[in-house]
């Protein structure tokens, strides 16, 4: 006890030398319950936030919180409009900034990613009796200089979690030496990010579905006003294999939407707005949508889908996840670096091509609207997604059950 007191009272003595950090005022927590995730490296922060989103959405009125380590904090994230999840740089070791981030946001539950591991913050958070899970545990996050010369602080850290789910049994057997209980550990297979099957109206799909039967279609979303001009040019080549081909153009933003119409009509296509005109009939060659809450739909009626913000630099793309848990095969162009893990394992499975130019563009949709072309490309990309599923259902569960009896504790109370 007295060499546990020790190791744990130098490290803390070092933390306070150099005082608390000014930090700027924290959002307003919202009421009710709120699980917070810890992404204790750069590349995991998708996955995190993958998951983040997907808990949200199976469980109602759940706010989530993000915490970023330094060198993840440092990295390019998609921008997100998810209401109730916040994504902040984790607090500093000094026991001042631990004790006003946690009397501030009350985690009902915690979830870290392996590694980094902060003794001030995770030992006084399983202190106030917030339950803690590790997932993705790997043993280069526990061989640091601080492991090696003060085991017994690494020691009271993995003891201070309910349960870790750790890559390999290489990895549990390490942990157990380090001093994690093994009745604590659980081998699993490795976060990866997802996706997540957006939503949409069953009668929307059903009408839709209808008005399309026996056309050709792809999708275009997420477009740049600067990329325009590259997707009525591919369009204008694909119709030359496919005149009945529908291309559907959802911009980047409401005020693109005007833009890419006027320039549809101006290029000579029969074109529509969606949401101010009826279905596409057979005439319409250009749908233009700007609800991106429509995606979900495009989606499912698109066999082949091309993500813009991807051929101009400043944008970083967007995710391709979206797409292929819905069926879409996906075209990207090279300017993706918000996403680039998820691109580079849907290319590496034959899921995904890149594209750099209209022609590149226009010769990709007409080779993919065959549908064994396409389908053969969304099939790989289902494949990809269903990687990560075991574990983020394993863990949305561990989560769900902890806050459930949480609850149940609270009822019985009053």
């Amino acid at each position: 006890m007295a060499a546990r007191s020790l190791g744990l009272a130098a490290y803390r003595a070092l933390v306070r030398r150099g005082g608390a950090e000014d930090a700027a005022p924290y959002a307003t927590r919202p009421e009710g319950e709120l699980v917070w995730m810890h992404a204790a490296e750069a590349g995991n922060v998708l996955a995190v936030l993958d998951l983040a989103k997907r808990l949200m959405a199976m469980r109602d009125r759940v706010a989530v919180l993000v915490t970023l380590s330094e060198s993840a904090a440092t990295q390019d994230l998609p921008p997100t409009d998810t209401r109730d999840l916040f994504i902040l740089p984790a607090p500093s070791e000094h026991p001042e900034n631990v004790a006003r981030f946690l009397d501030h946001w009350r985690p009902g539950f915690c979830l870290w990613t392996w590694g980094g591991l902060r003794p001030n913050l995770v030992l006084e958070t399983a202190a106030r009796g917030c339950p803690m899970i590790m997932i993705d545990a790997d043993s280069a996050g526990f061989d640091g200089r601080r492991d090696r010369w003060m085991p017994d602080v690494t020691r009271q850290l993995l003891s201070a979690f309910d349960q870790v789910l750790t890559r390999s049994p290489a990895v549990l057997r390490r942990l157990v030496q380090l001093g994690l209980p093994r009745s604590k550990g659980e081998v699993t297979s490795p976060l990866l990010t997802g996706g997540q099957a957006l939503r949409c109206a069953e009668t929307d799909l059903a009408d839709m579905s209808a008005c399309l039967v026996g056309r050709p279609v792809w999708y275009a979303t997420q477009i740049l006003p600067e990329e325009i001009p590259v997707v009525l040019t591919a369009h204008r080549q694909a119709l030359r294999l496919s005149h009945r081909l529908l291309l559907i153009l959802h911009t980047h933003d409401y005020p693109t939407a005007d833009i890419a119409y006027e320039r549809a009509r101006a290029r000579g296509f029969t074109a529509m707005r969606w949401g101010d005109d009826p279905y596409p009939d057979e005439t319409t060659q250009v749908m233009v949508a700007d609800d991106p809450g429509d995606r979900g739909l495009f989606f499912r009626v698109a066999p082949v889908s091309f993500l813009g913000s991807s051929l101009v630099s400043g944008h970083g793309g967007c995710d391709p996840f979206e797409a292929s848990a819905l069926g879409s095969a996906v075209l990207y162009g090279p300017k993706v670096r918000n996403f680039l893990p998820s691109y580079g394992r849907l290319a590496t499975a034959g899921a995904a091509r890149i594209v750099n130019d209209a022609g590149a563009l226009g010769n990709a949709v007409s080779r993919l609207i065959a549908p064994d072309q396409a389908a053969t490309m969304a099939h790989a990309g289902w494949d990809v997604i269903s990687e990560g599923a075991e574990l983020a259902d394993r863990v949305i569960e561990l989560i769900q059950d902890s806050l459930d009896d949480h609850a149940g504790a609270s009822n019985a109370r009053a």
